[in-house]
């Protein structure tokens, strides 16, 4: 019993001893499961038991029926009670020779991961609603899902629109990345489409990086308009500390409707012409040894995420460890009572004398 439970039974609290019962036989697997068919044993045994009672009591002679009836007592009802007790006995010794046992699975992970700044455009374009439901949160899903599929990678998340941030260093714990992706807004920056800041800000979180492999996976559904850095800047910056870009071009073909706030601050949609300056990111990619994609919808999206996924693999190793809690004491203990129980009763209520 836990200690919480020993606790609460000294201190009088009420214990659920259903629960208790659940939560023992919860997980609960056999390591010698033929041992219970030792269990179809116990109807045979019962049926001769009381076959062998009915005979034994038609084999009594009395002169006259009339004197017995009404002598009926508790000993006569109970007569039966030490057999139970052997029963239950032997049924609880099966189960303890079946060996009842819980087993905990865990799985040591380690490996050679990878460093990946997701490098994502923030900018009023990205609310566009050729995507569902719009380019910015459909960016953010699949960012999730990537970081997710990645468990022993450092990942970073860099944002940019006019400016470029820093939202989350490179870690490893998914839980953080994972809020930090989703909390990700549009008017977080100053508006406009600095593919050069945000790409020199993500190569800077890689410059002290000692992995082998250093990725950034940018992001974008326009072209460049701001910032101090211009990009092919960036990508020297990129090919002199050897990180790989992967850069992917986020709109569909011709016009999309696109949420515009006017100058009284109320919010109209507008048809805007999608603007992806291919040229540029499919240069950036290819003189940093990546690859440029173009996501015209949400599946092509997450498809392209799943390619780099595939293109950057990291060197996992899993180890299974399975440990084995052994259950059959309590089964033991519980045999042990019952056969004690049945020996007590035999040898006082029920003694028979000769």
């Amino acid at each position: 019993m836990p200690f919480s439970n020993w606790k609460a039974l000294f201190q009088n609290k009420p214990i659920n001893n259903k629960r208790l019962a659940l939560d023992f036989f919860k997980n609960i697997t056999f390591a010698q499961p033929l041992m219970l068919m030792l269990l179809g044993l116990l109807p045979l045994l019962a049926f001769w038991h009381f076959t062998y009672q009915s005979q034994k009591q038609a084999s009594v002679l009395i002169s006259s029926i009339s004197k017995v009836k009404g002598m009926r007592s508790w000993k006569t009802t109970l007569r039966h009670l030490p057999f139970f007790c052997r029963l239950l006995c032997l049924a609880c010794i099966i189960l303890a020779l079946a060996r009842p046992q819980t087993r905990n699975d865990e799985e040591l992970v380690s490996g050679e991961g990878v460093d990946i700044v997701l490098d994502i455009d923030v900018s009023g374009s990205m609310l566009a609603q050729d995507f569902s439901p719009n380019r910015m949160e459909a960016a953010k899903e699949v960012a999730a899902n990537f970081v997710a599929s990645r468990p022993t990678d450092r990942i970073g998340v860099v944002i940019f629109s006019g400016e470029s941030f820093t939202l989350c260093p490179l870690t490893t714990d998914q839980q953080v990345l994972k809020t930090q992706i989703y909390n990700i807004q549009s008017g977080l920056l100053e508006d406009g489409t600095a593919i050069g800041s945000g790409l020199a800000t993500s190569v800077d979180r890689l410059r002290s990086s000692k992995s082998k492999s250093k990725v950034v996976i940018l992001l974008t559904d326009g072209e460049n308009n701001g910032g101090q850095i211009p990009p092919l800047t960036a990508k020297e910056l990129a090919k002199a500390t050897g990180v790989k870009v992967y850069t992917i071009g986020v709109g569909t073909d011709g016009f999309a409707q696109t949420p515009m706030q006017t100058q009284t601050g109320a919010v109209v949609m507008q048809r805007e012409k999608v603007n992806i300056d291919e040229k540029l990111l499919t240069q950036i990619a290819d003189e940093t040894g990546g690859k440029y994609f173009r996501a015209k919808d949400n599946e092509s999206l997450k498809n392209i995420y799943s390619e780099i996924d595939k293109l950057e693999k990291s060197r996992i190793e899993v180890t299974a460890l399975k440990r084995y809690s052994e259950k059959f004491f309590p089964f033991a203990i519980l045999a042990l009572a019952f056969l004690m129980t049945e020996l007590v009763l035999r040898f006082t209520l029920f003694k028979k004398f000769p």
